[in-house]
Protein backbone atom coordinates (compact mmCIF):
# COMPACT_ATOMS: atom_id res chain seq x y z
CA UNK A 1 0.00 0.00 0.00
CA UNK A 2 1.61 3.22 -1.28
CA UNK A 3 1.29 6.84 1.16
CA UNK A 4 0.58 9.89 -0.61
CA UNK A 5 3.18 12.20 0.49
CA UNK A 6 1.35 16.05 0.10
CA UNK A 7 3.93 18.91 -0.41
CA UNK A 8 2.65 20.53 3.04
CA UNK A 9 3.62 17.14 4.73
CA UNK A 10 7.40 17.15 2.91
CA UNK A 11 7.94 20.64 3.56
CA UNK A 12 6.99 20.12 7.58
CA UNK A 13 9.60 17.37 7.63
CA UNK A 14 12.04 19.51 6.16
CA UNK A 15 11.63 22.41 8.95
CA UNK A 16 11.66 19.62 11.41
CA UNK A 17 15.07 18.22 9.77
CA UNK A 18 16.55 21.48 9.79
CA UNK A 19 15.15 22.96 13.31
CA UNK A 20 16.65 19.59 14.96
CA UNK A 21 20.02 20.18 13.69
CA UNK A 22 19.93 23.80 14.67
CA UNK A 23 18.91 22.28 18.67
CA UNK A 24 21.16 19.64 18.24
CA UNK A 25 24.20 21.47 16.84
CA UNK A 26 25.57 23.52 19.92
CA UNK A 27 25.92 19.82 21.72
CA UNK A 28 28.01 18.51 19.23
CA UNK A 29 29.98 21.36 19.12
CA UNK A 30 30.64 21.07 22.53
CA UNK A 31 31.60 17.45 22.82
CA UNK A 32 33.91 18.33 19.76
CA UNK A 33 35.56 21.43 21.14
CA UNK A 34 35.76 19.49 24.46
CA UNK A 35 38.59 16.69 22.10
CA UNK A 36 40.47 20.10 20.95
CA UNK A 37 43.51 21.55 21.62
CA UNK A 38 43.15 25.85 21.77
CA UNK A 39 44.34 26.40 18.18
CA UNK A 40 41.75 23.67 16.84
CA UNK A 41 38.51 25.45 18.47
CA UNK A 42 40.02 28.86 16.76
CA UNK A 43 41.11 27.43 13.60
CA UNK A 44 39.90 29.05 10.58
CA UNK A 45 38.69 27.45 8.82
CA UNK A 46 36.50 25.76 11.27
CA UNK A 47 38.14 22.49 12.36
CA UNK A 48 34.76 19.98 12.59
CA UNK A 49 36.35 16.51 13.80
CA UNK A 50 39.38 16.92 16.31
CA UNK A 51 42.59 15.51 14.82
CA UNK A 52 44.36 15.20 17.47
CA UNK A 53 41.51 13.94 19.73
CA UNK A 54 42.75 15.32 23.19
CA UNK A 55 41.32 13.19 25.14
CA UNK A 56 43.77 14.81 28.04
CA UNK A 57 41.49 17.40 28.58
CA UNK A 58 38.80 15.69 30.04
CA UNK A 59 41.07 14.40 33.11
CA UNK A 60 42.91 17.85 33.41
CA UNK A 61 39.68 19.72 33.54
CA UNK A 62 38.50 17.28 36.12
CA UNK A 63 42.09 17.46 38.36
CA UNK A 64 42.10 21.49 37.78
CA UNK A 65 38.18 21.99 39.78
CA UNK A 66 36.67 19.98 42.62
CA UNK A 67 34.28 18.65 40.44
CA UNK A 68 33.25 15.86 42.93
CA UNK A 69 32.27 17.77 45.28
CA UNK A 70 30.50 20.20 43.24
CA UNK A 71 28.81 16.90 41.35
CA UNK A 72 27.70 15.66 45.06
CA UNK A 73 26.45 19.41 45.86
CA UNK A 74 24.66 19.87 42.84
CA UNK A 75 23.09 16.53 43.36
CA UNK A 76 21.96 16.47 46.73
CA UNK A 77 20.54 19.99 46.68
CA UNK A 78 18.23 18.94 43.19
CA UNK A 79 17.20 15.83 45.11
CA UNK A 80 15.94 17.91 48.35
CA UNK A 81 14.94 20.38 46.31
CA UNK A 82 12.76 17.88 44.07
CA UNK A 83 11.07 16.29 47.42
CA UNK A 84 10.94 19.68 48.84
CA UNK A 85 8.73 21.39 45.82
CA UNK A 86 6.63 18.36 44.97
CA UNK A 87 5.42 17.70 48.76
CA UNK A 88 4.42 21.27 49.12
CA UNK A 89 3.35 21.97 45.10
CA UNK A 90 1.11 18.85 45.39
CA UNK A 91 -0.71 19.47 48.70
CA UNK A 92 -1.42 22.90 47.37
CA UNK A 93 -2.70 21.95 43.87
CA UNK A 94 -4.59 19.56 46.42
CA UNK A 95 -5.72 22.24 48.41
CA UNK A 96 -7.13 24.93 45.72
CA UNK A 97 -8.69 21.79 43.03
CA UNK A 98 -10.59 20.00 46.11
CA UNK A 99 -10.81 21.60 49.48
CA UNK A 100 -13.36 24.95 49.31
CA UNK A 101 -12.69 27.83 51.61
CA UNK A 102 -13.40 31.16 51.26
CA UNK A 103 -11.06 33.12 48.76
CA UNK A 104 -9.68 30.21 47.30
CA UNK A 105 -10.09 31.46 44.04
CA UNK A 106 -8.70 35.08 44.05
CA UNK A 107 -6.05 33.37 46.29
CA UNK A 108 -5.12 31.16 43.35
CA UNK A 109 -5.43 34.05 40.85
CA UNK A 110 -2.43 36.17 42.87
CA UNK A 111 -0.31 33.05 43.07
CA UNK A 112 -0.29 32.72 39.24
CA UNK A 113 0.27 36.33 38.88
CA UNK A 114 3.76 35.64 40.67
CA UNK A 115 4.78 33.80 37.73
CA UNK A 116 4.74 36.73 35.26
CA UNK A 117 6.95 39.06 38.04
CA UNK A 118 10.84 38.37 36.71
CA UNK A 119 12.91 37.49 38.57
CA UNK A 120 15.25 40.30 38.36
CA UNK A 121 12.78 41.73 40.38
CA UNK A 122 13.23 39.61 43.67
CA UNK A 123 16.46 39.49 43.59
CA UNK A 124 17.54 42.34 45.82
CA UNK A 125 14.52 41.94 48.20
CA UNK A 126 15.51 38.06 48.49
CA UNK A 127 19.20 38.46 48.44
CA UNK A 128 18.03 40.83 51.79
CA UNK A 129 16.35 38.16 53.22
CA UNK A 130 18.76 35.61 52.94
CA UNK A 131 21.61 38.05 54.55
CA UNK A 132 18.72 39.00 57.56
CA UNK A 133 18.41 34.52 58.12
CA UNK A 134 22.41 34.34 57.64
CA UNK A 135 22.17 32.02 55.18
CA UNK A 136 24.62 33.48 52.57
CA UNK A 137 27.46 31.28 51.19
CA UNK A 138 25.35 28.35 52.59
CA UNK A 139 23.03 26.11 50.50
CA UNK A 140 19.56 26.94 52.10
CA UNK A 141 18.86 29.82 49.81
CA UNK A 142 18.37 27.32 46.59
CA UNK A 143 16.32 24.63 48.38
CA UNK A 144 14.37 26.78 50.85
CA UNK A 145 12.53 29.37 48.49
CA UNK A 146 11.63 26.30 46.00
CA UNK A 147 10.33 24.41 47.95
CA UNK A 148 8.27 26.84 49.81
CA UNK A 149 7.27 28.40 46.92
CA UNK A 150 6.37 27.24 42.83
CA UNK A 151 3.41 28.86 40.98
CA UNK A 152 4.12 26.28 37.97
CA UNK A 153 4.30 22.64 39.83
CA UNK A 154 0.84 23.57 41.72
CA UNK A 155 -0.57 24.77 38.39
CA UNK A 156 0.15 21.91 37.04
CA UNK A 157 -0.63 19.15 39.55
CA UNK A 158 -3.71 21.28 40.36
CA UNK A 159 -5.01 20.95 36.87
CA UNK A 160 -4.78 16.94 36.64
CA UNK A 161 -6.04 16.96 40.32
CA UNK A 162 -9.20 18.65 39.25
CA UNK A 163 -9.28 15.34 36.81
CA UNK A 164 -9.93 13.20 39.14
CA UNK A 165 -13.39 11.75 39.75
CA UNK A 166 -14.85 13.31 43.05
CA UNK A 167 -16.80 9.65 43.49
CA UNK A 168 -13.23 8.37 44.77
CA UNK A 169 -13.15 11.19 47.51
CA UNK A 170 -16.65 10.53 48.52
CA UNK A 171 -15.69 7.12 48.78
CA UNK A 172 -12.98 7.79 50.97
CA UNK A 173 -14.79 10.41 53.25
CA UNK A 174 -17.23 7.56 53.46
CA UNK A 175 -14.56 5.19 55.56
CA UNK A 176 -13.98 7.90 57.71
CA UNK A 177 -10.91 9.66 55.79
CA UNK A 178 -10.02 12.94 56.63
CA UNK A 179 -8.38 15.19 54.05
CA UNK A 180 -5.05 14.90 54.82
CA UNK A 181 -5.35 10.90 54.70
CA UNK A 182 -7.33 11.31 50.97
CA UNK A 183 -3.91 13.41 50.05
CA UNK A 184 -2.12 10.55 51.07
CA UNK A 185 -3.67 7.69 49.94
CA UNK A 186 -6.21 8.55 47.07
CA UNK A 187 -4.66 11.64 45.05
CA UNK A 188 -0.84 10.99 45.26
CA UNK A 189 -1.07 7.83 43.53
CA UNK A 190 -3.44 8.86 41.32
CA UNK A 191 -0.69 11.47 39.73
CA UNK A 192 1.98 9.76 39.58
CA UNK A 193 2.20 10.65 35.60
CA UNK A 194 1.96 14.49 36.56
CA UNK A 195 4.48 14.27 39.62
CA UNK A 196 6.95 12.39 37.96
CA UNK A 197 6.97 14.96 34.64
CA UNK A 198 7.60 17.82 37.40
CA UNK A 199 9.95 16.46 39.29
CA UNK A 200 11.66 16.20 35.72
CA UNK A 201 11.26 19.64 35.24
CA UNK A 202 12.30 20.53 38.34
CA UNK A 203 15.60 18.30 38.73
CA UNK A 204 16.37 20.51 34.84
CA UNK A 205 16.23 23.37 36.41
CA UNK A 206 17.71 23.33 39.61
CA UNK A 207 20.78 21.39 38.36
CA UNK A 208 21.10 23.92 36.05
CA UNK A 209 20.79 27.17 38.00
CA UNK A 210 23.26 29.25 38.25
CA UNK A 211 22.33 32.17 38.94
CA UNK A 212 21.40 31.87 42.09
CA UNK A 213 24.51 30.19 43.09
CA UNK A 214 26.38 32.90 41.72
CA UNK A 215 24.75 35.59 44.37
CA UNK A 216 24.33 33.05 47.17
CA UNK A 217 27.61 31.18 46.98
CA UNK A 218 31.33 32.51 47.40
CA UNK A 219 33.35 29.19 48.92
CA UNK A 220 34.33 26.98 46.19
CA UNK A 221 33.47 23.69 48.74
CA UNK A 222 30.04 24.51 48.61
CA UNK A 223 30.03 25.94 44.56
CA UNK A 224 27.76 23.68 42.12
CA UNK A 225 28.69 22.30 38.78
CA UNK A 226 27.09 25.35 36.71
CA UNK A 227 29.25 27.98 38.96
CA UNK A 228 32.28 25.99 38.97
CA UNK A 229 32.58 25.53 35.31
CA UNK A 230 32.47 29.51 35.42
CA UNK A 231 35.77 29.13 37.42
CA UNK A 232 37.60 28.02 33.75
CA UNK A 233 36.74 31.72 32.22
CA UNK A 234 39.47 34.23 33.63
CA UNK A 235 40.07 37.73 33.04
CA UNK A 236 42.00 37.94 30.43
CA UNK A 237 42.74 33.97 29.18
CA UNK A 238 39.57 31.59 28.77
CA UNK A 239 40.85 27.72 28.45
CA UNK A 240 38.24 26.87 26.07
CA UNK A 241 38.73 23.24 25.95
CA UNK A 242 38.54 22.65 29.46
CA UNK A 243 35.54 24.56 29.78
CA UNK A 244 33.95 22.56 27.00
CA UNK A 245 34.90 19.50 28.67
CA UNK A 246 33.84 20.44 31.93
CA UNK A 247 30.37 21.34 30.49
CA UNK A 248 30.40 17.94 28.81
CA UNK A 249 30.68 16.26 31.78
CA UNK A 250 28.52 18.18 33.53
CA UNK A 251 25.67 17.90 31.25
CA UNK A 252 25.94 13.90 31.48
CA UNK A 253 23.44 13.22 34.52
CA UNK A 254 20.64 15.97 32.57
CA UNK A 255 20.76 13.35 29.39
CA UNK A 256 20.65 10.79 31.14
CA UNK A 257 17.86 11.34 33.35
CA UNK A 258 16.00 13.09 30.69
CA UNK A 259 16.57 9.90 28.41
CA UNK A 260 15.05 7.51 31.38
CA UNK A 261 12.22 9.85 31.85
CA UNK A 262 10.98 11.45 28.72
CA UNK A 263 7.90 8.52 28.16
CA UNK A 264 7.26 10.21 31.77
CA UNK A 265 7.42 13.87 30.74
CA UNK A 266 5.01 12.91 27.43
CA UNK A 267 2.58 10.93 29.22
CA UNK A 268 2.56 13.82 32.33
CA UNK A 269 2.49 16.66 30.05
CA UNK A 270 -0.90 14.96 27.73
CA UNK A 271 -2.70 13.48 30.78
CA UNK A 272 -2.21 17.01 32.19
CA UNK A 273 -3.68 18.88 29.43
CA UNK A 274 -7.07 16.06 28.61
CA UNK A 275 -8.03 16.28 32.38
CA UNK A 276 -7.59 19.97 32.79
Amino acid sequence: MKTKLSFGKVLLHIVLIIGSFLMVFPFLWTIGSSLKDMTQIFAIPPVWIPNPVVWQNYIDSFQAMPFGRAYWNSFYITTIAVVGQIFTGSMAAYAFAKLRFKGSGVLFILFLATMMIPKQVTMIPLYLIMDWLGWLDTHLPLIIPGALFNAFAVFLLRQFIRGIPKELEEAAIMDGANPIRIYWSVILPLIRPALAAMSIFIFMQTYNNFIDALIYLSTPTNFTVPLLLNNFKGLYVTNWSYMMAGATISIVPVIIVYLFAQRYIIEGITLTGIKG
